[in-house]
C-alpha cells in the first residue's frame, strides 16, 4: 500500500491535515498543515485547498470532527460547518470516506504513541497503558473516548460526547462560575468550563466576582491566562488555572469510574502546555476524591499525550483498520 492517503482532524479552531503512507508498523504522516477553520467556508472548501497546495488526489480518506458521525448529515458542535458525509465523499472524488469523532481519533492514535509521546502522570506506568483506557481533554471543546483491548486482541473505539454531561460544582468559587455559565446557556456542561473559553471565563470571574447581573465580564485570551499563570505575577491567572486544573481532576476521574477505566490519557490542545503546573496542582486531589473509591483511583495510570497530532495519527490508524476489514 503505496499510495498517500488524506487524514483530517477538524476542530472549532483549527482544521489540520495530512497524507500518511500506511507501509510501516506506524502511519507516517507528512505534508502536515493547520488551516484556520474561520478562513474557509465549509469542510469541503478546506479540505479542496489542502489537496491544491499539496498537489494530492487520494483515493481514501479519514476524516476527524469534532461531533456525533453516526448520520450522514454531520453539524459541527463548535463551528458553522455541516456538511452530508456522501455527498463530501463524492465531491472529493474518494472511493472511501472514513468519518471519526475527533476523540475517537486520538483514541485510536493511544495503542501507536511512542515514548516520548507520552508524559506519566500517576499510577502504574505501561506501555500501551492497560485498558480500559479514557481518553479525554479539554480544547475548543472537551472531548471523551473510551479505548479498549490490547495489542493481541486488536483495539476498539467508543466514540462519546461526555464532555457534554452536566458540570458538577464543589467549592462556592465553582458554584459562582456555574451560575454564570448558566444565565449565558441555560445549563453549564463539563465542556463549558472545561475549554479555552472556559479557562477565560474562569479567570473572568475570579477577576470580577461582584459583576452586576447582565453585565458581561471582561475576557482575556485563554494562551494569554495560561502564559500570566506560568510566569506567577497574576494573581488572579494562577487562580484561574489552578481551578481549571482541580475541576479537570474531577471530570477525570468521574469519567473513569464511569468507564471502569484503568487508564486515563489526557489530549487536546491546553493541557500538554502547562504539565509541570497540573502536577503541582489539585488535580491528583480531585481525581482521588471519590469517597470510597479513592483506593481503586489510586492504580489508574493518569498520562498526558504529547505527540503533536494525536488526531491525524489515529484517523491513520483507523483508516488502516477500516482498509483491512474490507478485504
Amino acid at each position: 500500500m503505496t499510495q498517500p492517503l488524506l487524514v483530517a482532524d477538524i476542530g472549532g479552531t483549527n482544521a489540520r491535515f495530512a497524507l500518511a503512507d500506511l507501509d510501516g508498523a506506524t502511519p507516517r504522516l507528512h505534508d502536515i498543515q493547520s488551516l484556520p477553520a474561520a478562513e474557509y467556508a465549509s469542510l469541503q472548501h478546506a479540505t479542496e485547498h489542502y489537496l491544491e497546495r499539496v498537489g494530492a488526489r487520494p483515493a481514501h480518506a479519514a476524516i476527524a470532527v469534532a461531533c456525533p458521525v453516526n448520520t450522514d448529515e454531520i453539524r459541527l458542535t463548535n463551528r458553522a460547518w455541516s456538511f452530508s458525509r456522501s455527498e463530501l465523499e463524492r465531491a472529493l472524488g474518494l472511493e472511501r470516506l472514513l468519518m471519526l469523532n475527533d476523540f475517537g481519533a486520538v483514541a485510536w492514535a493511544v495503542p501507536a504513541l511512542q515514548g516520548d509521546d507520552v508524559v506519566h502522570l500517576y499510577g502504574p506506568a505501561a506501555t500501551p497503558p492497560p485498558s480500559p483506557i479514557t481518553v479525554i481533554g479539554p480544547g475548543t471543546g472537551l472531548g471523551v473516548a473510551l479505548l479498549i483491548g490490547d495489542d493481541a486482541r486488536g483495539w476498539q473505539v467508543v466514540e462519546t460526547e461526555g464532555g457534554h454531561a452536566t458540570f458538577a460544582p464543589i467549592i462556592e468559587e465553582e458554584r459562582l462560575i456555574a451560575r454564570w455559565l448558566d444565565s449565558l446557556h441555560g445549563r453549564t456542561s463539563n465542556e463549558r468550563v472545561l475549554c479555552g473559553v472556559g479557562l477565560a471565563q474562569i479567570d473572568a470571574v475570579i477577576r470580577q466576582p461582584d459583576r452586576p447581573a447582565g453585565v458581561a465580564p471582561v475576557l482575556r485570551d485563554p494562551a494569554e491566562v495560561v502564559s500570566l499563570a506560568l510566569e506567577g505575577h497574576d494573581v488572579a491567572a494562577r487562580r484561574a488555572l489552578a481551578r481549571f486544573c482541580a475541576i479537570l481532576g474531577g471530570v477525570c476521574g468521574d469519567a473513569a469510574l464511569m468507564h471502569g477505566a484503568r487508564s486515563v490519557m489526557i489530549a487536546g490542545g491546553i493541557v500538554p502546555r502547562f504539565i509541570p503546573f497540573l502536577r503541582s496542582s489539585a488535580f491528583r486531589e480531585r481525581f482521588l476524591a471519590k469517597g470510597r473509591f479513592a483506593a481503586y483511583l489510586e492504580n489508574v495510570a493518569v498520562s498526558v499525550v504529547t505527540h503533536p497530532q494525536p488526531g491525524l495519527l489515529g484517523a491513520a490508524v483507523a483508516l488502516r483498520a477500516s482498509l483491512e476489514a474490507s478485504r
